[in-house]
């Protein structure tokens, strides 16, 4: 018997597969309850089942914990395999805010009197205690 070649991926794929697949969501069962408690839509409309399907072209809107995402399906997933494979899977479409990016430098800087006192604040507000006494 000879081994045949895997067979081409199909046209459409179930979406909790295909989330999976894109490592856009850790596991399957998470992209399930993600369907089904509304946090997907695809063209637009909220899926309520993990077994709607996904087609190349579907425009896919999530609703994640820290971000929403829009992405454009390109191809159906065979495996979940590293980022830089998954990565190929999907077109990233979300809108960034220029406002909230950051430079390294903005966000190693703070304001001055914002955060954890400098050790000379702290000597300052120390010396307005009562019962401080300068040694010097």
């Amino acid at each position: 018997m000879e081994k045949q070649p895997p067979s081409p991926p199909a046209a459409r794929q179930r979406l909790d597969k295909w989330l999976f697949f894109a490592r856009l969501i850790k596991s399957r069962s998470l992209a399930q309850k993600a369907i089904e408690a509304g946090h997907v839509a695809v063209n637009g409309a909220r899926a309520t089942q993990s077994s709607a399907t996904v087609k190349a072209g579907d425009t896919l809107e999530l609703s994640l914990e820290r971000r929403d995402l829009v992405v454009r399906v390109l191809l159906p997933g065979t495996r979940r395999g590293p980022f830089e494979e998954a990565r190929l899977l999907y077109e990233d479409l979300t809108p960034e805010a220029p406002a909230e990016r950051l430079t390294r430098f903005e966000q190693a800087t703070r304001e001055r009197g914002a955060g954890r006192p400098t050790k000379r604040e702290r000597r300052d507000t120390e010396r307005l205690k009562p019962g401080f006494e300068d040694d010097k």
